[in-house]
């Protein structure tokens, strides 16, 4: 019975207690939460005007990204290797490619399938001629694809 008695002094404790602090810091009335700012028509017509306004592209817009740098890459294939064939790799090894013999080359822009090519030699440097512009649907075939 020593438990029950000393279990309930316990509880009266910590009753006594938490009676004493609330009343000596009076905790403060939260405040109310404020009201959100209704969204007027004004907010959504500068949006629309925004999104209107890019369609409508200047010239002077325009003169802003052209000297903007890209990367662009002739790809004539690829293949996977594990990591123990390719330090097995040395002068005069042949790697055996995905692309085939005669098939046009991808033309990528930052990682990006525009268009497709042959090579050609111009003042003795490589060179492509693009022979087919890659359409966003055909950009979607050619990514299931690999």
């Amino acid at each position: 019975m020593t438990d029950n008695t000393s279990s309930a002094s316990d509880a009266d404790d910590w009753a006594s207690a938490l009676a004493e602090q609330t009343a000596a810091s009076p905790s403060p009335a939260p405040a109310p939460a404020p009201e959100p700012a209704p969204a007027t028509a004004q907010v959504f017509q500068q949006i629309q005007e925004t999104a209107s306004s890019a369609a409508n592209v200047s010239p002077v817009d325009i003169a802003r990204v052209m000297d903007v740098p890209v990367q662009l890459t002739a790809e004539i294939g690829r293949t996977r290797i594990t990591i123990k064939n390719l330090l097995q790799l040395s002068q005069g090894s042949v790697v055996e490619l995905d692309g085939l013999a005669g098939q046009p080359l991808d033309v990528l822009i930052n990682g990006y399938l525009i268009a497709q090519g042959e090579v050609v030699v111009v003042n003795d440097k490589y060179g492509i001629r693009l022979t087919d512009i890659v359409t966003p649907s055909e950009r979607m075939q050619k990514l299931k694809s690999r």
